[in-house]
């Protein structure tokens, strides 16, 4: 990812004591989740999820679909909430999804989703807070 200045900035040893270790090694290392290890995957009723790290609204239950991959999966994030950069890692070419206001690792993105955007944000799960629509 590129340099750039974010509006929640923290220390490391901060992300440490805020994050679990599991969300630490996915959010600030770039890890991923095992598939189907989160319970978000499967979370069906109307809500919003937001930042692990830093609470900003990242996607809606409207726009979350099944894409069968394990992971938590929307065709279209909350306005400018996510911003992608370049993942050349493990021999791969990806698009990086991460949160714009801390930039928090959150997952991928990849151009094979359904209509209208044709995109799959494919996002680790522990890396999102869901909040139900009351």
């Amino acid at each position: 990812m590129e340099q750039k200045t974010f509006e929640v900035i923290r220390s490391d040893e901060e992300w440490r004591r805020r994050l679990t270790p599991e969300q630490y090694d996915i959010m600030r290392r770039h890890g991923t989740e095992r598939a189907g290890s989160c319970a978000l995957n499967y979370e069906k009723r109307p809500g919003t999820f937001s930042c692990a790290g830093c609470g900003q609204p990242l996607f809606t239950s409207k726009k979350k679909f099944e894409s069968g991959t394990g992971w938590p999966s929307f065709n279209d994030p909350i306005g400018s909430a996510v911003e992608t950069s370049d993942d050349s890692s493990y021999g791969m070419v990806r698009t990086e999804v991460h949160c714009s206001r801390c930039g928090s690792h959150l997952g991928h993105v990849f151009e094979d989703g359904p209509p209208p955007t044709h995109l799959r944000y494919c996002i680790n799960g522990v890396a999102m807070n869901f909040t139900p629509e009351t």
